[in-house]
């Protein structure tokens, strides 16, 4: 049976073509303001080229999952519909489909804990694959007080909703399209990059590989504050895409607190999030014994001891601050345990982030962004020690470790060329990739171009 999901070689390619030729006649677009939706049909298209240079390598360290040291470049191209229908009182779905592609550097995804693409997870290749993204029914119970604006986006329709509220997220969608927001560092299609600025680089969320799953997650409005709370599937293998559906067994929880305030007449909130995974998973001291007893077996050895339920947490805060009109300052930092291998994200058990954007009204440029960023990425000791013992995890191990915390500056100048179509200019230099001293710094320069309409 046909996946409907899923085309041929030429439909995929006939769909590349019809989809640059409906970009060229909309790309000029106007987004008119609105005040109510009964429905949205948005897209939106980004392509982003990556390139580093080669960097400095010791030759015995240089295994599968290490970034290779010779020069070298990677894309990411995605297309994707945001099609809504309100279709009762307070109730509303959404489908997205999407068409992508790309290969990232070293034609696998290894080598660092913060990666250098916000994109990378949904590309599988130079072919344009089609995937079904999210579906999922979000519902809204007003439940009093002032009434709030809610503008025209994607994934969201115009309308009026009671400050205090219950709004209710059912389906196949993102944890992160619900948990974790933030103003300044939050879109890889059109903020910063780097995975540690998108959210907590440490925050293991359940999900496939693509990052995205199924469940729900709840949201209590109260004034300044919000209570979030949900749960979503994983993968059932650790960063595969087949989805585990065993909700009762094998998740992942969180939950947040976000409280809105204003400091000198600015605005800014601050957000409280704790997570629990459960799954079938490795844990690292488990995976040194198996490689002491074993000196001479595939040093990934996560797999052969992947055998018991393990639960895996964290906690976070993240914080957003506009400093005037025109500046935003924001800081995430997480601590998970650190005791098993990745469950659907990253290898990264401290994260710290944290930067400035500034938008370009005072040269001019009322719809241009700088945004400027420090991250660091810390491993717990159980990963320490196993990759220090010549062990490979999933997506790092250079077969040797000379242990220092990742740490990542990143930039952008994002130049908004009309209306709702954009191009970005993106450097991040990373020292010390994967951990290892031995090897880096690493310059990454990138271009995005992004349109919506």
């Amino acid at each position: 049976m046909t996946n409907p999901f899923f085309f041929t070689r030429n439909q995929q390619a006939s769909t590349l073509v019809l989809c640059g030729l409906l970009l060229a006649n909309l790309a000029s677009a106007e987004i008119v303001p609105v005040e109510f939706e009964s429905y949205t049909a948005r897209y939106q298209t980004t392509f982003n080229w990556q390139f580093h240079p080669a960097f400095n390598s010791p030759a015995n360290q240089e295994t599968i999952n290490s970034l290779t040291s010779a020069a070298d470049k990677m894309y990411t191209f995605s297309f994707t519909p945001h099609w809504g229908v309100r279709t009762w009182q307070g109730g509303e779905i959404y489908f997205n489909p999407e068409l992508n592609s790309g290969v990232p550097f070293t034609k696998s995804l290894v080598g660092n804990g913060g990666f250098t693409n916000g994109e990378i997870t949904r590309a599988g290749g130079d072919a344009p694959t089609i995937y079904r993204q999210r579906l999922f029914l979000r519902q809204t119970w007003n439940q009093g007080g002032d009434s709030e604006q809610v503008t025209s986006g994607l994934n969201q329709m115009a309308g009026t909703v009671d400050k205090n509220r219950f709004v209710l997220t059912a389906g196949n969608f993102s944890t992160l399209d619900v948990f974790d927001g933030n103003t300044y560092a939050k879109d890889a299609r059109t903020q910063f990059m780097n995975w540690g600025n998108w959210t907590y680089a440490a925050y293991d969320y359940a999900a496939d590989a693509r990052g995205f799953g199924w469940g729900f997650a709840g949201e209590i409005y109260r004034d300044d504050w919000v209570f979030r709370f949900g749960r979503m599937t994983g993968p059932k293998n650790p960063n595969e895409i087949e989805v585990d559906f065993d909700l009762l067994n094998h998740y992942g929880d969180q939950i947040e607190v976000e409280h809105a305030h204003q400091v000198f007449n600015q605005p800014g909130k601050v957000r409280i999030l704790a997570w629990r995974n459960r799954a079938k998973l490795a844990t690292f001291q488990d995976a040194l014994a198996y490689r002491n007893a074993n000196p001479s077996a595939d040093p990934q050895t996560i797999f052969p001891t992947r055998t018991s339920e393990q639960i895996k947490s964290g906690i976070g805060i993240n914080i957003e601050q506009a400093l005037n009109d025109t500046t935003g300052f924001y800081l995430r930092a997480m601590q998970a345990d650190g005791r098993t291998e990745t469950y659907a994200f990253t290898e990264v058990d401290g994260s710290f982030s944290s930067g400035l954007a500034f938008q370009g009204a005072d040269w001019g440029r009322p719809d241009d962004t700088i945004g400027v960023s420090f991250m660091a990425n810390t491993l717990s000791n159980d990963r320490r020690q196993f990759l220090e013992a010549g062990g490979l995890s999933y997506f790092i191990g250079d077969g040797h470790l000379n242990y220092r915390p990742e740490t990542i500056f990143e930039s952008y100048y994002s130049l908004n060329v009309y209306k709702n179509t954009s191009v970005t200019a993106d450097f991040q230099h990373i020292a010390n990739p994967a951990y290892n001293a031995d090897r880096g710094p690493v310059d990454v320069f990138a271009f995005r171009f992004h349109n919506e309409f």
